[in-house]
């Protein structure tokens, strides 16, 4: 079931994204254009839109908000976390409505490798769990949000999709798992996944400090809430390489599950079709914004999109 709700997930963002890409080169709409405009668009490109109807605008929440998701994250996916952990190495047991979830989430495993396949599965909930912590910290500490708005369906949405990243990854736990016989197998997979997750993470903090120092002054007090040109580490290359980076930790993710989980891989083509859309986004507004934007730069991907 996780696996076909993601899929249409994915389709729903590519045709997003083929929507606005089509839209782009050729301007114009009535009512039902400018309200897709209003939904796929959040912070500097939302205030590029000209003369936003007012009853668009009633739908507005600070940008600054999406601080809430990676709470929620923390909070959420901890949660399962702890349980997890708790039902396996200290041979407790899983709350009967989490079992319940479990069971109605979960598929039959067909591989006899339950061990490797529960800490695989283990592994990949708490690097989401740190990736979420990281996040949060960054925003509290490190980013500097300007004036800009998010729709509110994009707030709730955001919400909903950490809660149901965290059911996904507890899906994958084999169906025939047994509490405290767990045995811990590393997998030559698992470290590879996690050298990418680091690798990945270390330049998406990165790339997210280039940006807030864009607003500070050497000493860290913030100067201006505008957008500047952003230069150094890949953003050389790309113009949102904290979005690139986003996707290559949810791939280091599929790595660590063994690269066969299909339900993980629609994860990860969404995670490209959602970042994908909002760099193109990104990439149009410094373009329109600054005559002097290196026309090299690809908008997502280097060297490809």
């Amino acid at each position: 079931m996780p696996a076909v709700l993601w899929a249409l997930l994915d389709a729903a963002f590519l045709a997003a994204l083929l929507l606005q890409q089509a839209q782009a080169r050729r301007p114009g709409g009535g009512l039902g254009l400018g309200l897709f405009q209003d939904l796929i668009r959040y912070g500097k490109t939302k205030s590029g839109c000209e003369q936003r109807p007012a009853w668009l605008r009633l739908f507005d929440v600070p940008k600054r908000w999406f601080t809430h998701f990676y709470a929620v994250s923390v909070l959420w996916n901890g949660f399962l976390l702890i349980w997890l952990i708790q039902a396996q190495f200290l041979r407790g047991s899983l709350s009967s409505w989490l079992q319940h979830l479990h069971h109605a989430l979960g598929r039959a495993s067909q591989n006899k490798d339950t061990d490797s396949e529960y800490f695989s599965a283990l592994l990949v909930l708490l690097l989401l769990w740190l990736h979420s912590f990281r996040r949060l910290a960054e925003c509290l500490c490190i980013s500097v949000f300007s004036n800009g708005v998010i729709h509110i369906v994009q707030y709730c949405f955001g919400l909903g999709y950490y809660i149901a990243v965290g059911l996904t990854v507890l899906c994958q736990v084999p169906a025939n798992f047994r509490n405290g016989e767990l045995s811990v197998q590393i997998c030559w997979y698992h470290i590879i996944g996690i050298v990418m997750y680091i690798w990945a993470s270390l330049h998406q903090h990165r790339c997210l400090v280039i940006l807030a120092n864009l607003r500070k002054s050497k000493s860290g007090k913030v100067l201006n809430l505008s957008h500047s040109i952003p230069f150094g580490d890949w953003f050389e290359r790309v113009s949102c390489p904290h979005y690139f980076a986003e996707l290559l930790i949810y791939v280091s993710m599929a790595i660590t599950l063994g690269f066969h989980n299909v339900t993980w891989w629609f994860v990860v083509i969404y995670v490209l079709f959602n970042q994908a859309l909002a760099a193109v986004l990104c990439h149009e507004f410094y373009q329109n914004k600054f005559s002097s934007y290196p026309k090299h730069r690809k908008a997502f991907i280097p060297c490809v999109f």
